[in-house]
């Protein structure tokens, strides 16, 4: 395979790790974070997704279940029911009681600085901390 046909697919395999299930596809994402973890919610009638998006080292589900339970009942203003997947990928099932969902929260706008002294290096990337303050 070539040079460029390999980055091309490694593009494209990227791009897919973010990318919503099929229940979920094509419904915008509210980025939430939650103890540390950050989640990509969806909600689709009485079912949420939460999407880990951050990096941590060897997470077990039982935590990273609770939190992103708690970042499913911060966008969709339900109670979760219950919370099945793993680490990476979890779906709520909420009850929203009678009627429509409330008070899902809007993605806000925000203007972020990065952290000094907080940049971490990886393979192929950098994790720097940010503060973000309303826009």
């Amino acid at each position: 395979m070539s040079r460029h046909a390999y980055l091309i697919c490694l593009c494209f395999g990227l791009a897919a790790c973010n990318t919503a299930g099929p229940h979920f596809r094509g419904l915008p994402a509210t980025r939430v974070t939650v103890e540390g973890s950050v989640f990509d919610v969806r909600v689709r009638d009485d079912l949420a997704e939460a999407m880990r998006v951050n990096m941590q080292y060897a997470p077990r589900f039982g935590p990273i279940r609770d939190q992103a339970g708690i970042a499913m009942a911060k966008v969709s203003g339900c109670k979760v029911k219950e919370v099945r997947g793993d680490q990476a990928l979890a779906t709520g099932l909420l009850d929203c009681g009678k009627g429509a969902p409330r008070d899902r929260i809007a993605p806000a706008a925000l203007d972020c600085i990065p952290v000094r002294g907080t940049e971490l290096r990886g393979v192929g990337q950098v994790s720097v901390d940010l503060d973000c303050y309303p826009a």
